[in-house]
């Protein structure tokens, strides 16, 4: 998948297909899943979808007030806990909910660095934290001029 160097110039294409020898991947930005139930979070941020390993990664990303960081994630896991379900019986995949959540002042809780890591590519913290951190920053300039 192709993506600018400076994260904040890339444009995400809403569905993209990525093929090779091993793997067969689909990765939808922003997109609702369609499901033979109604479910009302139906729409997570990034899903990433594994065709060969039989994997479904639901990705909600999020920049609360620090000190509700934990309580976020929380949230984020039990919201889409029915799509969970829903997606495994449809598409016959494990999936699972992966939150990123990062505080306002780059507070994360402690499991974070291991469920950032089962995301497929190059994600490290510190890059989420510098990044929340930048735009953190550039919202109070705004706010305070």
């Amino acid at each position: 998948m192709e993506v600018c160097a400076k994260y904040y110039e890339h444009i995400s294409e809403t569905i993209t297909n990525i093929k090779n020898k091993d793997n067969e991947v689909t990765v939808m930005w922003d997109l609702p899943n369609i499901t033979d139930r109604q479910i009302n979070a139906n729409r997570p941020d990034i899903v990433v979808h594994n065709k060969k390993n039989k994997t479904c990664q639901l990705i909600d990303i999020s920049v609360p007030d620090d000190s509700n960081v934990q309580l976020k994630e929380n949230e984020k896991i039990m919201k889409y806990k029915n799509l969970e379900i829903e997606i495994s019986r449809m598409w016959n995949a494990k999936s699972c909910t992966i939150p990123v959540i990062v505080g306002a002042l780059g507070t994360i809780s402690k499991g974070a660095e291991l469920r950032l890591n089962r995301i497929p590519g190059k994600s490290s913290i510190q890059e989420a934290q510098k990044i929340t951190l930048l735009s953190t920053s550039h919202i109070l300039r705004k706010v305070l001029n």
